[in-house]
């Protein structure tokens, strides 16, 4: 794998573009706001709902068609210019792997990974040289972190894009809907792995990060969940409850830290990732680099991954 070449970052010299999903709820509307804070950054941000800070373009990631005609009009916006990051940030979780997309695909795989690789694969040849391309992970992919989810079993694209398929479903409907979510998220890293792989990645200087914010109570994550789980998840992100679990748990963060640090990320405004490493995990509210799952080191798996893709959502397995 092709190490990360430190860059100076979005706006190191006039105005700078980003282009963000995820950017309207949770820690990813503070690191939108700080993204924008300075006046000096044009961001790009694809929702479905109001945006509290940059442009908002309609997106949504459950249809591969919307994502097309996001790209394309993010394309036509930036009139030539190019990107200077892409920070791939929405996800979502699901109780089970019954819905499917317009597309057909299993939805929570489908939102979380095909449609951001799709958009990836779109938009990287208006990448600015020495861009920032950001993937957010979770640690719930590594079976190290103990976070207490269905751990990925494999990070097969077509068995995870049509679980019906899978021989090893787990029967029962909230580990099979865990399973998905948590597959995705080492899908995520994957892609990072195959890009940063990518001959035009060193070329053109890329700076390709997976991002774990670790876990984040008090998002929009648990929307989908069945109202017990959303209510627990909303308490336990809130000041009272949540600061005296965070000194508890390493791998728990607020929303303030995680959108902080997907910010500095995205602005290169951290310690440069030590060689060979594109995994970022925010630990006690630190960045830290380290290293992820055994399977997330796959050399192999991220090209299979990359290539799966790329057939599931109609693009070369040659970009």
């Amino acid at each position: 794998m092709t190490p990360p070449t430190p860059a100076p970052g979005p706006g190191a010299g006039g105005e700078s573009t980003i282009v963000m999903t995820g950017g309207t709820s949770g820690f990813g509307a503070i690191t939108a706001e700080r993204l924008t804070r300075t006046g000096d950054t044009r961001l790009i941000l694809g929702a479905r709902r109001p945006a509290p800070a940059g442009e908002q373009v309609p997106l949504d990631l459950a249809s591969l068609d919307s994502v097309r005609a996001f790209a394309a009009s993010v394309r036509e916006r930036l009139g030539g210019a190019g990107i200077d990051a892409l920070v791939l940030n929405a996800g979502v979780i699901h109780p089970d792997v019954t819905g499917r997309t317009v597309d057909g695909f299993e939805t929570t795989f489908a939102v979380n990974h095909l449609a951001h690789y799709l958009l990836l694969r779109l938009l990287a040849p208006a990448l600015a040289d020495r861009a920032t391309v950001v993937l957010t992970t979770s640690g719930t992919h590594d079976p190290a972190t103990g976070a207490g989810l269905a751990t990925p079993r494999h990070a097969d694209a077509n068995l995870l894009a049509h679980p019906d398929r899978d021989a090893d479903l787990d029967p029962r409907p909230r580990t099979a809907g865990q399973h998905a979510y948590t597959a995705s998220k080492l899908c995520a890293v994957l892609t990072a792995r195959a890009l940063s792989g990518h001959p035009g990645t060193g070329r053109r200087g890329f700076t390709v990060i997976a991002y774990d914010p670790g876990q984040v109570f008090g998002t929009g994550l648990a929307d989908h969940l069945p109202l017990p789980m959303r209510t627990a998840w909303s308490l336990l992100g809130t000041r009272v409850l949540g600061r005296p679990l965070r000194k508890l748990k390493p791998v728990l963060n607020s929303r303030i830290a995680a959108g902080e640090a997907l910010a500095d990320l995205t602005l290169g405004r951290c310690t440069p990732p030590p060689h060979g490493h594109a995994y970022a995990a925010l630990r006690r509210g630190r960045l830290t680099w380290t290293a992820p799952s055994t399977l997330a080191r796959s050399d192999e798996l991220a090209r299979a991954l990359w290539d799966d893709s790329a057939r599931l959502v109609g693009c070369s397995t040659e970009g």
